[in-house]
């Protein structure tokens, strides 16, 4: 026995710096999502925003516990089957740490069931639709991007009215079909007359637009279209066919700077958004716009706020793991966590790691100085009170 003791001491001496080296292995992502297809200008943005967040939340060092960080980038094309495909293969052969993503609603649903097989966490950013945190979820889903019923309810603040009678136009897939849903079941003063599913990639709204008309022309009191829209396409152009001529008002949420720029002339118009860089007040805030206009020359976007939003949650679970990547390590780490982001404090809730975060409801500037119409605040509308309801069935 006495010379078995120093035998045994010597291969655990011989197996610390394997130990160590496995230890300080690259801390993988992948980051799937639309680089190409009808929401790229979205995807690039997020892309964007998560690199400067993990920037920005390791100090430059873009690594945690002497871990470094490694993005592999994805491209879903936003494509529901290949986006499905890419989470397996990075999952599987890769065996990337967990996943980031996807841009698209459609695509986000594909790969929720991925993630369960692989018992891998998926932080979803930015894909709206409710049920992805709702009936499609799954323990290993976290999400840092608003959902439909955030946005629905926050409009619903503004919109929400005695004898105001409501039209909405949507696009007829999960994102649509998710928002418009929430929005109705967030109303309890207004009435919803009439709705309009159009095709993700419509660009032709003179009939949605006449069909409205006819909803609202003859009711009482005040008439508004709700416009609830992601991607290319204008359907504010629906106000061109005289829509003053009825007393019809439009409403529509946040979007990115070069969809705002058809917002421009209609100062005035009212609804909630999830994000403008002049809003926020905040140390990450600053450092995003400071940053973003010495990088790129402009300010940062709706998408790049929710990119930077994902990096800061992966770091501060990494830090509580200290950075154990395993997915229950993971998983308790996150759960019921709160984190910094560009907007502010967020949580992610116990029920269905949905992240509580602030909206803000705004009011439409025509100001000279920029070319998109300037959402102003009217109130920032934090997340204590909005009675988010919880949809999944853990």
């Amino acid at each position: 026995m006495k010379y078995l003791r120093p035998i045994l001491l010597a291969a655990a001496a011989a197996a610390l710096p394997l130990a160590a080296g496995a230890q300080a292995r690259d801390i993988r992502i992948a980051h799937i999502y639309s680089k190409t297809g009808a929401l790229e200008a979205y995807a690039k943005q997020t892309q964007t925003g998560l690199m400067m967040g993990l920037d920005y939340a390791t100090g430059g060092t873009m690594a945690v516990n002497g871990r470094k960080i490694v993005v592999l980038e994805k491209d879903d094309q936003g494509k529901p089957d290949v986006g499905k495909s890419l989470l397996a293969a990075a999952y599987g052969d890769e065996k990337v740490d967990f996943a980031v993503g996807p841009t698209s609603s459609a695509v986000a649903l594909a790969l929720l069931p991925v993630a369960e097989e692989y018992k891998k966490v998926l932080l979803v950013e930015p894909a709206v639709a409710d049920s992805i945190t709702g009936d499609k979820w799954n323990r290993y889903i976290f999400r840092t991007g608003r959902n439909s019923s955030q946005d629905a309810i926050s409009n619903a603040v503004a919109l929400d009215k005695d004898n105001v009678t409501i039209a909405t136009v949507a696009q007829d897939y999960a994102f649509g079909r998710d928002g418009i849903k929430a929005f109705k079941d967030a109303l309890k003063k207004a009435k919803v007359a009439h709705e309009e599913f159009l095709p993700v990639n419509a660009t032709e709204f003179t009939a949605a637009g006449q069909r409205v008309i006819e909803a609202l022309k003859n009711k009482p009191g005040r008439k508004i279209v709700y416009f609830y829209w992601a991607g290319a396409g204008n359907p504010l152009k629906m106000a061109d066919l005289d829509f003053k001529r009825y007393g019809i008002e439009i409403a529509a949420g946040g979007n990115i700077l070069p969809a705002m720029v058809a917002y421009k002339p209609y100062a005035g118009m009212e609804g909630a958004s999830y994000y403008y860089f002049g809003i926020p007040k905040n140390p990450a805030n600053e450092w995003l716009v400071a940053n973003h206009y010495k990088q790129f020359k402009n300010p940062p976007d709706f998408f790049t706020a929710g990119g930077m939003s994902a990096a800061m949650a992966i770091v501060a679970a990494l830090k509580k793991t200290g950075g154990d990547t395993s997915s229950e390590k993971l998983i308790t780490a996150m759960e019921g966590l709160s984190f910094d982001t560009p907007k502010g404090k967020m949580t992610f809730r116990k029920q269905d790691n949905q992240a509580m975060q602030s909206m803000y409801h705004t009011r439409i500037k025509n100001d000279p100085a920029f070319p998109w119409g300037v959402p102003e605040l009217v109130r920032e509308i934090k997340a204590e009170e909005m009675d988010v309801p919880i949809k999944n069935k853990r």
